[in-house]
Parts: C-alpha cells; sequence; structure tokens
C-alpha cells in the first residue's frame, strides 16, 4: 500500500487532511516540512508544534546553523513512512503534530532578537501547545527557556552537549552561544541541582552547579546507566531537552560549527534518549546542524532521528499524563 500512495500523495505538508498520519510521498519530492506534518499556524488542537530558528549569529566559530532548520527538514523526509524505531507509540499517527514554520525576524537588527524569540514561543505555549525548535546556533535555547520559565517556573534542564555552556558572562545584552545557561541559572530559569549535561568534553573550571556526565563517563558506563542518572537527577520536575548536535562525535556528526573529537556515537544518543521515557519533557530543541560543513548530509540526517526521539519523549510524557 505504501508503495502505490508514493506514487499519488505530494506535498503532505499542505494537502494532508488532518494532522495525524504517516506519509508515503517520495522522499525526494515535495515541500520540505518536518516528517511531512501539516504547515499550518492554527493550534486548535495541536498537541506539539515543530518551529525554524534559522539564526548564527553567536556562534564562536564556524557560522552556518541558520541552514540548519531547513537541512533538519530535508533529512526528515526518509522517516515519515515508518514508525519510530523502539516505541511503543507513534506520534505521527496517535497525536497532532504540525510545523509551525519558522521565525520571522530582522536578522540585522541582532539586539531584537531575544525579545523576538521569546514572543515566538510564548505565542505557542499560550495556545496549551508544546514546542520543539530547530537551530540555529545554541543561544537560542535561552530566550525559550524565558518563555518557558514563565509558564512552568524554573526547570530541569537536560542538555546533550560537547560545551557547558556555562562560561561566566554577566553582561546579559551579550548574545554568545557559548555562556547561555551561565546567565539561565543566574536568571532562575533553571535548577542547577535539578539539571544535567551529557557529553561534556571540554574544558570549564565553571559548571554553575549543574551535574555533569561528561563524554569519558558516557564511554565508561552503558547507556542504560546513563540514563538512569537523568532521571534520578531530574526526577519529575518539568524538563526542557536541549540536544546540541556537537555532543555527538565528527564522525557522526561532522556539520556543526564547533566539533570535539571523543563524542558518543549516535547509537548511544539513541538509545540514552529512549531509556528516560517517563521524563516530565515539556519542551526541547535540537541545535548546532550546519549542512554547508556535512557532504553526505549525516548530520542533518542525525539531527533529524534526535528530533523524532524528542517528540516520541514529549508525546510519551502526554500519554502518561492522560493515563493518571
Amino acid at each position: 500500500m505504501a508503495l502505490k500512495d508514493s506514487a499519488f500523495d505530494v506535498d503532505n505538508a499542505i494537502t494532508r487532511d488532518g494532522h495525524r498520519g504517516m506519509s508515503y510521498e517520495n522522499a525526494f519530492g515535495g515541500i520540505l516540512s518536518f516528517m511531512r506534518r501539516s504547515y499550518t499556524k492554527n493550534l486548535t488542537g495541536v498537541d506539539l508544534a515543530i518551529t525554524g530558528i534559522p539564526f548564527d549569529q553567536a556562534v564562536t566559530n564556524r557560522p552556518g546553523a541558520r541552514f540548519g532548520p531547513r537541512a533538519i527538514r530535508e533529512a526528515s523526509t526518509l522517516q515519515p513512512c515508518d514508525s519510530p524505531y523502539g516505541w511503543d507509540i507513534n506520534p505521527l499517527a496517535d497525536f497532532d503534530v504540525v510545523d509551525y514554520g519558522d521565525l520571522a525576524f530582522d536578522y540585522a537588527n541582532v539586539a531584537a532578537f531575544p525579545a523576538r524569540l521569546t514572543d515566538h514561543i510564548r505565542e505557542i505555549l499560550a495556545e496549551g501547545v508544546g514546542a520543539l525548535s530547530f537551530g540555529g546556533d545554541h543561544y537560542i535555547t535561552f530566550p525559550i527557556l524565558r518563555a518557558y520559565a514563565e509558564k512552568f517556573g524554573p526547570l530541569a534542564l537536560v542538555h546533550f552537549d560537547a560545551h557547558s555552556d556555562t562560561w561566566p558572562d554577566d553582561d546579559m545584552m551579550r548574545i554568545d552561544h557559548g555562556t547561555m545557561f551561565y546567565k539561565a541559572v543566574k536568571e532562575g530559569l533553571i535548577l542547577p541541582k535539578k539539571s544535567v549535561q551529557i557529553g561534556i568534553r571540554t574544558q570549564n573550571d565553571y559548571d554553575a552547579g549543574v551535574h555533569v556526565i561528561d563524554a569519558p563517563n558516557v564511554h565508561g558506563q552503558t547507556p542504560a546507566t546513563t540514563a538512569s542518572q537523568i532521571r534520578d537527577i531530574v526526577g519529575d520536575h518539568p524538563v526542557y531537552l536541549t540536544f546540541d548536535i556537537d555532543c555527538l562525535d565528527p564522525a557522526f556528526a561532522p556539520g556543526t560549527g564547533t566539533p570535539v573529537w571523543g563524542g558518543l556515537s549516535s547509537a548511544q544518543a539513541a538509545t540514552i534518549l529512549r531509556d528516560i521515557r517517563g521524563i516530565n519533557m515539556v519542551g526541547g530543541d535540537v541545535v548546532e546542524v550546519s549542512p554547508q560543513y556535512d557532504a553526505s548530509g549525516a548530520t542533518a540526517v542525525a539531527g533529524a532521528h534526535a528530533a523524532m526521539e524528542l517528540i516520541c519523549l514529549y508525546c510519551w510524557n502526554l500519554r502518561a499524563k492522560s493515563l493518571l
């Protein structure tokens, strides 16, 4: 049936009847929404909105993550004909997930960007809908956290990365993708003792009080052990999960601005993400995919898969709450 459907289905992003269901259109054609979900600004009845944040003006090394949302959407066309592997739910069939499109902002007015992004996420949350954002560089998480903290209070942060991004910086006007979690702690957006960073492998003498499971520790134990540590730290507190693609080793994700050797494998990351099901995830993002450094497209593929795991975590949590 799927092969037959692929001969007739096209542009599901605008032709889909309703928000649910698999997509069998050819992976190499059609409009590039994420997972062929409906493109819409109408969030009535929606469970989760995907949104792109094509901003990379906070980088310390190579730019290009502004093209990340487009690349992740393109890579995702390989996935929406199958239910997600290793899960007992299928968000594409059983939940209302939509592509809300990209944030509109003035690229020449960088100082106005943070407030514009906070407003964008605030508008989604006001509809009772969760947000999954695609960067863009990692700075985007900071304005997003401001909107989330307004609704949920200080959050537990689950942070996959090669870098801690807690380098001290008390100038709140600076827009820097290496200092925003220092600022998030100072601003009270996240609770350090309920937060954890996974995959860290760059030296920073200041951890802001956040738990760290660095890359050598991840490699020295099973993914199940790492996942258990994450669950124990966050408990049942509302969780925001941010996945910087450079948490993966450059062998698996070369297309990023600040690659660091010795990182997680895609298999380790996939297992850890699946094994933390049950955390109270309320939102998340995938950041730092820079496709111009990604000759094979492997980084965008990894980003699309990571995003699908985050969708599964979010929807698994929604189902658990509905059964209470």
